[in-house]
């Protein structure tokens, strides 16, 4: 059997919060599904845009909408200074749509990661000055930690507003305004403000200001399909807020009121609008404009997302196909080698501690992957347990564009904090030149905060450094590679074992009657699912009807559930087919409910996440 964690353990009614027991009527299932995801009280469910937190509460936001409010009246140049990411694309993309309905003189400049790497640098606001000659410059999804380039453009007397939502500990630039929910001195309740989000909550109170002046204004809520992309993209976690405001904006590309690049992206993708999930956002949308940042430029990204002719739609939306494919190809062979190393290493930790190579070396004093900055073979270092609690890989002829979703990768099939570093510029690899990282985390290990402490501890190891609980991003010298693997690791060590023991969750048993079409399409469109407000995983134990193994890598069964009166089918994806006992009579599988789209029909179909035989 399997070892699973239930989200919520009462089998009935009257266990239940109070608020859930009518629905509980119509659908046990549903009622404890919301349960386990600790909804208490009716309102927690509501979708209405009257929920959303007021913007009052977001500190320096006034200033800020006063600020933007006087440039737009004196028709001041403004520049937005965008990320290179999809939340970065859709802040930028918004601040563009809404300020020039507004009236402003507007423009927007996202840096070149290959170039000017993240932020508002010194570099970047040299760069806007030269090409727009801005008065006033508006981050988004950036600045929180950009001193240098604060200065830098305060020197030349233009005006800085920041908005974002990285966290920081520390003081922020003395921008004339900063918006940030996760700044030290901001009291809005809800910390899960996307970039995006930022900027929406920003321009809706500057819409209101300017409204009640009778001045030229919009209402931004006709953009929230940007909000919810973006959302979802960045993996906001899903509070009631964040809840809402993905909620109205997939409405709005359901009923095609949303910009046409992300109808035009839709059709590459196969997809039609008004079927779309939440989830879509991130596996079909967010990749297809992360690719402009990843492999060439965001500037076509946004202007995907800008434009107002179904032509340049298109053919932006075919650019982006073509830059998510070879991102793709990348990724795959980036993906296979650091899988060579993962396997090689783990081979060679088994058999007396050897290297994979015999001209590298074992470093015992870290429990981690690496790989030789010298070389760019693989070096294993282990600790007495012979366990790694993290991966951290580098080689010279890596990406950067694509490291984040390797990281990803490594950290969702080995559970382990995982971090990919590539050179700034491949064209320079001495131990003098800059590397990047990326790091994808677990629960438990908030990634930007440990690379913080190593920060601290260290000081002069790190360059720059920034993110999430659960993703962020990092600079160093090349040289400086091996001894930043020993302190993050050693900040790895602080941490309770339990932590690196991967807890496998289920919503529990299906009923009977929850085996049909009409409950797995009411499932979906139940909540907003994602981070945070975790998509419905349930298990159970089924007999075995039949079963094939697909191009020999995704096994399909054929399955029988008590008192369900027709065969159920489901898939397991990329199963080591080996591992399958032909004999197998009943399994015990953790599945999420699907729907299969087949020749114009639709079928039940259960997608398996685990699965073990259960021995006669």
């Amino acid at each position: 059997m399997l070892n699973l964690t239930p989200r919520y353990t009462g089998t009935r009614i009257d266990e239940l919060p109070t608020a859930l027991q009518p629905l509980a009527a119509q659908s046990f299932t549903l009622a404890r599904l919301y349960a386990g995801r600790g909804i208490v009280q009716p309102d927690e469910l509501e979708t209405g845009l009257a929920g959303l937190l007021p913007a009052e509460m977001l500190h320096g936001v006034t200033e800020a909408v006063r600020l933007l409010d006087v440039a737009i009246d004196k028709g001041q140049r403004i520049l937005i200074v965008g990320d290179f990411d999809c939340d970065g694309a859709t802040s930028t993309a918004l601040m563009m749509r809404a300020l020039t309905k507004m009236g402003a003189d507007v423009n927007f400049l996202v840096p070149d990661r290959f170039k000017y790497g993240y932020g508002l640098t010194p570099e970047i606001v040299e760069l806007g000055i030269e090409t727009y000659q801005p008065q006033v410059i508006v981050t988004v999804d950036n600045g929180i930690s950009s001193h240098e380039g604060v200065a830098r453009a305060q020197a030349e007397g233009i005006i800085v507003i920041i908005t974002d939502h990285h966290l920081t500990t520390k003081q922020v630039p003395p921008a004339e305004a900063v918006v940030n929910p996760n700044q030290i001195d901001c009291d809005f309740s809800s910390k899960a403000l996307v970039g995006v989000g930022v900027a929406f909550y920003v321009l809706g109170r500057l819409a209101k200001l300017r409204r009640e002046a009778g001045k030229s204004t919009v209402q931004v809520s006709q953009y929230l399909d940007l909000v919810a992309l973006g959302t979802i993209a960045d993996v906001g976690v899903l509070d009631k807020n964040n809840r809402i405001l993905v909620h109205h904006g997939l409405n709005a590309i359901r009923q095609g009121r949303c910009c046409i690049g992300i109808l035009a992206l839709l059709e590459q993708a196969g997809r039609d609008p008004k079927q779309l999930h939440a989830q879509d956002f991130g596996f079909v949308l967010g990749p297809r404009i992360n690719a402009a940042g990843r492999m060439d430029n965001m500037r076509i990204g946004i202007e995907c997302l800008l434009t107002d002719d179904w032509g340049s739609a298109q053919r932006l939306a075919h650019e982006l196909e073509q830059l998510n494919r070879n991102r793709r190809q990348v990724e795959g062979e980036m993906r296979n080698q650091a899988d060579s190393i993962v396997e090689q290493l783990a081979g060679s930790n088994e058999s007396d501690n050897n290297a994979v190579d015999g001209s590298n070396k074992v470093d015992d004093s870290n429990d981690s992957i690496l790989v030789d900055k010298t070389t760019s073979q693989p070096v294993a270092a282990n600790d007495q347990l012979n366990s790694q609690r993290s991966i951290v890989l580098y080689q010279d002829n890596w990406h950067q564009g694509v490291i984040g979703i390797v990281a990803g990768r490594l950290k969702e099939s080995h559970y382990r904090p995982s971090i990919v570093f590539a050179p700034a510029d491949t064209q320079n690899t001495s131990d003098d030149d800059a590397i990047k990282g990326s790091a994808r985390s677990i629960a438990g290990v908030h990634i930007r905060d440990a690379i913080e402490q190593v920060a601290e501890q260290n000081p002069a190891l790190i360059s720059h450094f920034g993110g999430h609980a659960m993703a962020a991003g990092l600079t160093l010298k090349r040289s400086n590679f091996e001894s930043f693997v020993t302190a993050f690791n050693e900040v790895m060590a602080q941490l309770d074992a339990e932590v690196f023991a991967e807890q496998k969750f289920t919503d529990g048993a299906l009923q009977a009657c929850d085996f049909s079409l009409y409950f797995a399409d009411n499932l979906a469109d139940a909540s907003i699912w994602g981070h945070g407000f975790a998509p419905p995983i349930f298990d159970g134990v089924f007999e075995v009807l039949s079963f094939k193994i697909l191009k020999d890598k995704h096994l399909k069964l054929s399955l029988r559930y008590p008192d369900v009166q027709y065969p159920i089918d489901a898939i397991y994806f990329n199963y080591d087919s080996a591992a399958w006992d032909y004999r197998a009579e009943q399994v015990h599988i953790l599945f999420e409910l699907g729907i299969n789209e087949w020749n114009g029909k639709q079928s039940l179909q259960l997608m398996v996440k685990d699965l073990a035989v259960i021995s006669a």
